[in-house]
């Protein structure tokens, strides 16, 4: 009955929603003759053909046989039978496990995402006349975007009579970048845009490269924790002597 309201639903429609009728209703009709929109592939009695290319559990090739044939052997092997090529002519199928298989198809697909490098551009701000302590502070937090396998875009931002300097900022700007010349390499040249200068830095290191050194080292770090539980405490701190009491 809805699927039949659904053709009969043009005549109260407003205009300018007759498109999204006729995706509505191309849909409804698709389903209303067998068809599916799930992506997952059909398994067992959901395969609708006469006859399929039946592959065995081991990826072994039994040829075209008829669709009951091809039942009768998953329920002899305990699995399921799976349609893996259903453009196919006739379909392929093979003999499964169909839940172990969903398992480690998204197992595989979390392992993936999980070691999916992105590319990230990490931002830091300076200044022409910058303290050196604060200079210093700076350059670590580049050294540890660049350790990480991140670019990193460096700005200098003039202020007013500062503008008119700006040989101060390009000369920061190769400084920092000699300080870091072990660790990364200058991507983009310094330029002027407005009242800043932009210079890039990218890492030598590849971002997947970065990762797993990082994994391996807390690994390890785990692995000692693990092999001595008591060296997380500070050694000379446990070997302090008492106070002796001041003499009168």
């Amino acid at each position: 009955m809805i699927v039949r309201g659904i053709f009969c639903a043009s005549a109260w429609l407003r205009p300018n929603e007759h498109r999204r009728y006729a995706a509505v209703r191309q849909t409804a009709a698709w389903c209303y003759r067998g068809g599916s929109i799930s992506a997952e592939p059909r398994i067992n009695d959901r395969i609708r053909v006469p006859e399929v290319r039946l592959v065995g559990p081991s990826g072994e090739q039994v040829g075209i046989v008829p669709l009951a044939k091809a039942l009768e052997l998953a329920q002899e092997y305990d699995l399921d039978l799976v349609e893996v090529a259903a453009n196919a002519r006739p379909p392929v199928c093979k003999l499964m496990d169909y839940g172990k298989f969903k398992y480690e198809s998204a197992m595989k697909a979390r392992e993936a995402r999980k070691n999916q490098a992105h590319t990230v551009i990490k931002e830091m701000k300076l200044r022409p006349k910058i303290d050196p302590h604060d200079y210093d502070t700076k350059k670590g937090h580049v050294v540890r975007f660049l350790k990480q396998g991140d670019k990193v875009k460096i700005t200098i931002m003039f202020r007013g009579r500062e503008q008119s300097r700006p040989e101060l900022g390009y000369r920061l700007l190769q400084r920092l970048a000699e300080d870091v010349q072990e660790l990364g390499f200058v991507e983009s040249n310094p330029k002027q845009d407005g009242r800043n200068m932009i210079m890039v830095l990218g890492p030598h290191k590849k971002k997947t490269e970065a990762m797993a050194e990082a994994r391996q080292a807390q690994e390890a770090r785990k692995a000692e924790a693990k092999a001595h539980p008591g060296r997380s405490q500070d050694p000379a701190a446990a070997q302090t002597p008492a106070e002796e009491p001041a003499e009168a």
